[in-house]
This record gives structure tokens, C-alpha cells and sequence, in this order.
């Protein structure tokens, strides 16, 4: 359990409230931490993973001793110590070979956390691509393969993906911010006991002439391009995952007031709820033209 920091002047107080939960949340940054084994693989891997995820990434030089499904409490402090609740370690082992966990904590305690294995990698600087990476752009995702909504494995994999990457949160975007795009393929399951590996591979976006208004688009693979294998992961507990869900009311909203709307037009519509009356003791205006002559 973390302690609760009081702050001692009005610029910790500050401090404290911009990490407070808010209702549009500021975009996550990543701390991309090595153990004290890793390997060449795992080392460039991280690197050009940490290009992407730029300027939302803080990179750890050091080496630190740390297994986080054994004890996750460094993680922890490193997240409330730079406000990060995205963590990939990068760890090689005979065991468990090129390994990378992606980690998410919510409120600096840890949330879930899951591992892969890396095969067939090839690191940026393998693809003749100039300005591969443009920093601060929003990627787009592309999933391909049906255990992608069907096998929780996968479908775990696909939500740590979207969050990792997401960035900052847009009501709308340019197409000329559009740089690059996250291809994340998946085959068949032979069996139960089969995980199939998952094909990660990022692709520049380039907008050619076309003669027209709209650019023509074509895909061209910058890297990096590696073969994710699905190996040990952490769900979410319930209560946690329920808290972390959980949307916080809307600030400075008016109160709705009742029977009062507004239409598709945006004309302010009124209701009235009248008793029901009794028209034929309805006093109506005498007219004497209308009086019948006796």
C-alpha cells in the first residue's frame, strides 16, 4: 500500500492535483526499464519501440534488478516517481528467451501486466525509410485474425496495444498527421494449447499525387518488424479493474431542469402538464350578434 503525500506548499499542492483523475485524461507516458540480463534483440526492440512511443516515453540507461510477476513493488514506486502508469521491461533468460512485458498500473499500484516472447526481429535501421518516425503523431492500428475478439489471451494483447500506443486523446485529425500505421496479424489455432504467434509490423504512410484532391496512399514497411509469442500473463483483479472502469461524473455541468429540452434544431422546448378540464363550463365571451332572437 503506498502512502498518501500531503504537500507541504502550494506548488506540491499543484503538483498533486494535476496527477489527480480527471475527466480527459492527459496522455500516458511509458518508463522502458531493462533487468539486468537482457539481450542484443531485447535491446534494439526496446529502442525502436521507445522511438514510437516518443515523446510519451521515458527511457531507463541503467540496468535494475527487477521480476515483476514475482514482486512488482519497484515498478510501483518508479510509476508514482514519474507519474508513468505504462512499464515495458525488457529481461533474456534461458528460460524465457528476448522477453518483453508490457505492464499498466492504475493509481501506482499494478493493474495487469503481459509477456511475449521476441522472434524474427528487424530494427529500423534495417529499412531504407527517411524520418521514419514523426515525433508526437498518433498512429493507426490495424488487427487482423479472429482471435483478436474471441481468445482472451488476444484479446488482452489488443487492449494493452491500443492503450500503449494510443497517445493523446483527439476529437478530430489531419491527414497529414496521419505518419504511420501498427499492423498486428494473428493465423489460426490449431488447438487448445496452441498459441499462434503475432506478426507486429509498423508501415509509413505515404500520400503521393493522385491527380485528384484525395492523395493516392501507399504502405511502406519502416520497422521495427518482429513476431510477438504470447507468453505469461497477469489479469486485471475485479475490484481494481472495477474502479480503474469507472468514469467519473462531468464538472461545471448545468443541472438538467425538468421539463425543459432542446429539440434537433436547438429551439428550447417547454413542457406544461395541465389538469384536465371541463369544456362545456367554459365561460366564453358574450357576443350579442350570436344571441338567438326570442
Amino acid at each position: 500500500m503506498l502512502r498518501t503525500v500531503k504537500p507541504k506548499n502550494a506548488r506540491a499542492k499543484r503538483a498533486l492535483k494535476e496527477r489527480e483523475p480527471q475527466l480527459s485524461e492527459n496522455p500516458k507516458t511509458a518508463l522502458f526499464v531493462k533487468t539486468q540480463t537482457t539481450s542484443a534483440i531485447v535491446n534494439e526492440a526496446m529502442s525502436d519501440l521507445y522511438s514510437l512511443k516518443k515523446p510519451n516515453g521515458l527511457n531507463f540507461n541503467k540496468k535494475n534488478q527487477v521480476t515483476p510477476f514475482e514482486d512488482a513493488s519497484s515498478l510501483e514506486f518508479w510509476s508514482n516517481k514519474n507519474d508513468a502508469s505504462l512499464l515495458l521491461v525488457g529481461s533474456h533468460q534461458k528460460k524465457r528467451p528476448h522477453n518483453l512485458i508490457f505492464t499498466r498500473t492504475f493509481n501506482y499500484q499494478l493493474f495487469d501486466m503481459f509477456e511475449c516472447g521476441v522472434e524474427n526481429f528487424k530494427p529500423m535501421k534495417d529499412f531504407n525509410i527517411h524520418n521514419q518516425v514523426n515525433v508526437g503523431m498518433k498512429p493507426l492500428f490495424n488487427f487482423t485474425g479472429e482471435l483478436f475478439d474471441s481468445h482472451p489471451k488476444y484479446q488482452h494483447f489488443k487492449n494493452v496495444m491500443l492503450d500503449f500506443f494510443r497517445g493523446e486523446t483527439l476529437s478530430q485529425i489531419s491527414l497529414a498527421g496521419l505518419s504511420h500505421v501498427i499492423s498486428c496479424t494473428v493465423g489460426e489455432q490449431a488447438d487448445e494449447n496452441d498459441l499462434p504467434t503475432v506478426h507486429f509490423r509498423v508501415y509509413s504512410i505515404q500520400l503521393l499525387k493522385s491527380g485528384t484532391r484525395t492523395p493516392r496512399v501507399e504502405l511502406v514497411e519502416m520497422g521495427p518488424s518482429m513476431d510477438l509469442t504470447p507468453r505469461r500473463a497477469q489479469e486485471a483483479d475485479e475490484s481494481l479493474n472495477k474502479e480503474a472502469y469507472r468514469r467519473p461524473k462531468p464538472v461545471n455541468v448545468p443541472k438538467k431542469r425538468k421539463n425543459i429540452d432542446v429539440d434537433e434544431m436547438g429551439d428550447k422546448v417547454g413542457r406544461i402538464h395541465m389538469e384536465k378540464q371541463d369544456l362545456s363550463k367554459l365561460q366564453t365571451r358574450k357576443v350579442k350578434a350570436l344571441k338567438p332572437d326570442n
